[in-house]
């Protein structure tokens, strides 16, 4: 949910830090007056790892991994299934954009429909989290709230379809079976699937940096995966949480990723710099990578008169704001690119399969009629 207003916010799910916490989720995307656009895209991740792809415009369910051909060993109809699904919820949408610009009273224009469902767990505590929202145009239109069993209205033009969804005890059931148990057991399986790549272990290179003689030294750690992971300061093995600033967590071009951690000295004597060191955790591995700070590590750029005395740390300096400024401008395609494998054809023609399900579609156009 988000805060301060009605905006809406896809990064419901909340990681429990370096606990061996895993999500799947689902982000349904439909849309009118967008050109060159499918009007239904629909993406499944595993861990925030993209697995899974559907559009209006291919009519069929992909995989986006390698790995992902292995669930038809256990499953031989699983994409069948998954492009039957796919439309009819592609129809389901469709229906319920029009049904919602007449409750908001809207026409023409550009108008997007969302959903975000799926589930996350905790292998440790065997804790399920289960989650759906939806929302219109940019803001949060209803939410479940699984654990009292009943729909959040935020927006007042969904407080009919709160009530009506809050009576159907049906399929909150449904619902609470799907997202606490058939949600987490799949997820399990697609872990287990992707298990060298998903699971894999890798650590760091940690530098230690330095702009000027006045600037704060950055513990930065870069080639780590997976992305839960802690980099943060200490003295005499305690962590700071004053002088220091914490960078996000960024991705690298191969995959990896890479994250900062800022410390001011300034207020500190020379003679004690050797009381602090920068840690970093990562999720799956048991020992710290500690990097003690020393001047004599230090990437520079200046010398005592001034002047660049350290090339190398020019360069690393450098290359990694650029890199930066491409990844920041690159991660909003992320989910859409398609990393591994080849399109598969569909299982049978598009026209005929729409055909086929023609009586699901009709019993979907009435649920979508409810939803407005």
């Amino acid at each position: 949910m988000s805060s301060g207003g009605n905006r809406f916010n896809l990064q419901i799910v909340i990681l429990v830090f370096l606990s061996e916490t895993h999500s799947v989720k689902y982000f349904h995307t439909a849309s009118s007056g967008v050109s060159n656009f499918p009007e239904f895209v629909c993406v499944g991740l595993i861990d925030d790892v993209q697995m899974f792809h559907y559009d209006s415009k291919t009519k069929r369910a992909e995989p986006r991994q390698d790995w992902m051909d292995k669930v038809t060993a256990e499953d031989p109809e699983y994409w069948t299934e998954e492009t039957r699904n796919s439309v009819v919820n592609q129809e389901w949408y469709k229906f319920s954009m029009e049904n919602l610009k007449k409750r908001f009273n809207q026409s023409e224009g550009v108008h997007i429909v969302q959903q975000l469902t799926g589930c996350e767990w905790d292998d440790e505590t065997g804790e399920v989290t289960g989650f759906q929202q939806y929302g219109y145009n940019g803001e949060d239109f209803i939410v479940l709230d699984l654990k009292t069993e009943t729909w959040i209205a935020p927006s007042p033009q969904a407080v009919i379809t709160k009530h009506r969804w809050d009576h159907d005890r049906a399929k909150m059931e449904y619902k609470k079976h799907y997202l606490t148990q058939v949600c987490p057991e799949w997820g399990r399986k697609y872990l287990e699937y992707g298990r060298s790549s998903l699971l894999r272990t890798e650590l760091p290179s940690v530098f230690l940096l330095q702009k000027t003689p006045s600037s704060p030294v950055s513990c930065f750690a870069t080639g780590f995966y997976p992305d839960r992971a802690a980099l943060f300061w200490r003295k005499d093995g305690e962590e700071l949480h004053e002088e220091v600033e914490h960078g996000e967590i960024l991705p690298n071009h191969d995959g990896t990723f890479q994250m900062s951690v800022d410390l001011d000295l300034s207020l500190a004597a020379a003679e004690d710099w050797r009381r602090y060191d920068c840690v970093f955790q990562l999720f799956g591995v048991k020992d710290d990578l500690v990097t003690r700070l020393d001047k004599g590590k230090i990437w520079t750029n200046w010398g005592e008169t001034g002047e660049p005395t350290n090339g190398n740390a020019i360069i690393i300096i450098v290359i990694t704001a650029a890199v930066l400024l491409v990844l920041t401008a690159a991660v909003g395609f992320k989910l859409y690119r398609q990393r591994t494998g080849k399109p598969r054809p569909p299982s049978e023609d598009s026209a005929e399969l729409t055909k086929r399900l023609q009586p699901e579609v009709d019993i979907w156009r009435h649920g979508a009629r409810e939803m407005a």
